[in-house]
């Protein structure tokens, strides 16, 4: 059985898939305005959220997703003022955790911010974060 899709529409006559509106309201309680995020990073994420959970992604998973990411692209102090001390943390110990384990999803979703351009100089100068 092939895996659902997803779509951006097309000239309105198509309307945007349900895992790219959750993402996108998830953005949103992450501080981050969903068009600030190019589409095809959107789609990136969406896609390596479906190759994680083997179904579809829990409707929890996205706002854990879009906090990690918006820790990214704010930087800690940004994001820390957007979400409070304890969402900073914990986004930085799943960064933390992420560089440890290598390979994990919590590290592609880091790297997809990096090799995106979209990631703050200040969390890639903390973790020494490099793309090659």
């Amino acid at each position: 059985m092939a895996g659902r899709r997803s779509s951006l529409g097309f000239l309105g006559m198509f309307g945007r898939s349900g895992d790219l509106r959750q993402l996108d309201t998830a953005l949103r309680g992450a501080d981050l305005h969903p068009a600030l995020v190019p589409e095809g990073v959107k789609l990136t994420i969406v896609n390596l959220m479906k190759d994680h959970w083997p179904d579809e992604p829990p409707p929890q998973a996205y706002p854990q997703v879009a906090s990690l990411f918006g820790y990214c692209i704010a930087g800690p102090e940004t994001f820390e003022s957007a979400k409070g001390p304890q969402q900073r943390l914990d986004a930085e110990r799943r960064i933390e955790a992420a560089l440890e384990a290598g390979d994990s999803f919590d590290a592609r979703i880091v790297l997809m911010a990096l090799h995106a351009k979209l990631i703050n100089a200040e969390v890639v100068e903390r973790y020494g974060l490099i793309a090659e």
